[in-house]
Parts: C-alpha cells; structure tokens; sequence
C-alpha cells in the first residue's frame, strides 16, 4: 500500500457519489500518475444506454484522451469496487501497472474474487494490486443504494 491511498480512494468515493445521485451504480474510479488526477469516471450505464459505461473504462478513455496515447503506462487505476472481466481486459489493454480496489465483489470480480486476471502470468501484461482501501466505505455505498432501490421496488 502507498501512502496516498487512501486520499485517492476518498475522491473515487466522491465520484461514486456523484453516480448514486444520478441513479446510476455507485461506482467511482480514477487514473493517477506522478502523484497527479489525469481522470475521473463513474457508472452511467443508465444514461448513456450502455452496458459498458463502468467507472474504470470511462476512465481510462479519459486518461486516453488527456494523455494521448492508449498506453497508460505509469498510471495507477483507483476504483471503489474490484473490476469485473470487461474492466480488467480494459486495465490489461490499456497496460496499467497498478490497479487499487475497495470493496471486494464476491459476485462479479475479476481481480481476487472469481478470476484473477490482473496477476495472471499467462497473459502478456500483469499489474500490481492492493484490493480492500477504505472497503467499508466503499461496499457500504453501494449497500445503501441498493437497499434504496428495493425500497422503491426497483431491481
């Protein structure tokens, strides 16, 4: 674990708010390098009608944009949940090196939880993973929202 951690996984909180109060999953994510926010995203699958509007790949295009290459070389991925199959091929693709997780997802990760795409050495780029920072926060917003949501009957 690095010092700056937690701070970084404060602001991933922070988009995840800013997805629960458009009623999208609250997931938040963020593309740091050199100790510098290069990109924020969070779930709007709703939204935008897209079943892949995750936090992490809307990052990572951001990061994309701003830094100009597909490459993210040198960039750490801060997400409040462990990334699902869809999310780590994007990590693996985009070549970053470093992966940082809140909350554990028995259901759909494929981090630490079902698979372990991120360190798997048969394929061709693996990344650093610390799994678990602020995980209470994190898998308590999620808890809430939906506990909201079968509140007002909503799947």
């Amino acid at each position: 674990m690095h010092e700056c951690d937690d701070q970084w996984m404060e602001q991933a909180l922070a988009a995840a708010q800013l997805a629960a109060e458009q009623n999208e999953v609250p997931v938040g994510a963020l593309i740091v390098r050199d100790g510098q926010l290069v990109a924020t995203g969070y779930n709007l699958r709703e939204q935008c009608h897209n079943p892949t509007a995750h936090a992490e790949l809307l990052a990572i295009t951001r990061a994309s944009e701003v830094l100009g290459d597909w490459r993210l070389e040198g960039c750490t991925l801060y997400v409040t949940l462990e990334p699902c199959i869809m999310c780590a091929g994007a990590i693996l693709l985009a070549r970053i090196p470093r992966v940082v997780y809140g909350a554990s997802d028995p259901k759909a990760g494929a981090v630490s939880s079902l698979h372990q795409l991120l360190t798997d050495s048969r394929l061709n780029h693996r990344c650093e993973v610390t799994g678990g920072i602020l995980a209470d926060r994190c898998g308590r917003i999620l808890s809430e929202f939906f506990q909201a949501q079968r509140r007002l009957g909503k799947k």
